[in-house]
């Protein structure tokens, strides 16, 4: 645990506090949005364009991070805009304030994501990148472990009392944007204050990126245009007749798998190689969607919320690791800002297009649609040569 700095542990801990609140609210959201008029295909836009604008500003505040040489003040403003957006989203309950809500979250996180990340780069070797960023992923998802807890005890005693649970999210929230003010910049910036950046500049690193930064990127943006959100396999729980309380369990649960596995396997990773355990995870990925479209039962419900757990907990933390290995140390915000703005607009087409399918042909062939994709996307990982690690 030498590699663990402390740094590391407070940015740990903030995204702690942070998914806290935000997971409390992620297994009641579509079943809050639906009680309020939102339609599957809305929920699947709502999702798209929420994780595009997310996705979107990580590039340009990722690129905004390193042409300034700071880190921190993007970390604090983006935990402080998603901790205010989750009483927006009980007072505001007609759809172009959702909309307008849940924006003002992904925006948050868009500002953040690229300086943390780069930070926690910075604290971790080449040989340890799997560890730190498998121990950040590790503490962030315990968060998701905690606040669908709290959710599921609260609606035990107030059913369908969802509103309540957005202010209650507001809490951990705050104590989020608190930890932050405990971080300090590693060394002072050399770098002008005020740099005239327009928004979509970050994508002309693309053209000046490592090949095998291209080859890998390319890679994720196919697997993500099939990778919707999570909110469509609660749905599908959903509807296969589980009650409420057991589907935030399932989720608490998938979200514990998550939690326990991301930092051993962080660590096996340093050992076996990034590619090989993402590849792997892509494999459960595909497995699970394969099980959930024709699944009506608890047992295997829990079944496949366990493989899925695995799935994330080899591929998230991992393909950061995996660019950040492979790019230069003064661009990593950079890098992964890029890819981020890049899957923002396959993640949009990836929940329009599987609610749409969903819409049409039903649950069963949206999922498929989504195992077979993935099987086929795996072979072309396989064509990536494994990371040779960028002379800092």
């Amino acid at each position: 645990m030498r590699s663990i700095t402390k740094t590391v542990w407070i940015l740990s801990v903030v995204s702690l506090f942070t998914d806290t609140a935000s997971e409390m609210l992620y297994p009641i959201m579509p079943i809050y949005l639906k009680t309020i008029g939102f339609s599957v295909v809305l929920i699947g836009v709502l999702e798209g364009l929420a994780e595009a604008t997310a996705g979107l500003s990580k590039g340009y505040f990722g690129k905004i991070s390193d042409m300034t040489g700071k880190r921190v003040p993007f970390v604090q403003i983006g935990y402080a805009f998603s901790a205010i957006s989750k009483p927006m989203m009980a007072i505001f309950i007609y759809p172009i304030w959702i909309f307008f809500a849940r924006t003002v979250d992904r925006f948050g996180k868009g500002i953040r994501t690229g300086a943390r990340d780069a930070i926690l780069s910075e604290e971790a070797s080449p040989e340890t990148k799997g560890k730190v960023f498998g121990f950040h992923r590790s503490m962030d998802t315990l968060g998701a472990v905690i606040g669908p807890s709290l959710a599921l005890a609260y609606l035990y005693f107030n059913p369908k009392d969802y509103k309540t649970l957005f202010f209650i999210a507001f809490i951990p929230g705050l104590l989020a944007v608190a930890s932050t003010f405990y971080l300090r910049e590693r060394a002072p910036s050399s770098h002008p204050a005020k740099i005239r950046t327009p928004f979509f500049s970050f994508l002309g690193y693309w053209k000046t990126s490592p090949i095998t930064y291209r080859k890998l990127v390319f890679g994720l943006l196919l697997f993500t245009v099939f990778n919707s959100s999570d909110l469509f396999l609660i749905l599908k729980t959903k509807q296969s007749g589980i009650d409420d309380t057991a589907v935030i369990g399932i989720y608490i649960f998938y979200n514990l798998i998550y939690a326990l596995f991301s930092f051993p396997i962080g660590v096996l990773a340093d050992k076996l190689g990034l590619k090989t355990i993402f590849m792997i995870g892509l494999v459960l990925f595909s497995t699970v969607y394969f099980g959930m479209s024709v699944n009506n039962h608890l047992y295997l419900f829990f079944l496949f919320f366990f493989l899925y757990g695995i799935f994330a907990a080899a591929t998230e933390g991992i393909s950061k690791a995996w660019i950040s290995n492979i790019t230069d140390k003064k661009d990593i915000a950079t890098a992964i800002g890029t890819f981020s703005g890049l899957q923002s607009i396959c993640s949009m087409l990836a929940s329009s297009m599987t609610g749409l399918i969903w819409f049409r042909f039903g649950a069963a062939v949206a999922l498929l649609t989504t195992a077979i994709a993935t099987l086929i996307i795996t072979l072309y990982f396989l064509w990536i040569p494994k990371p040779q690690v960028v002379k800092k």
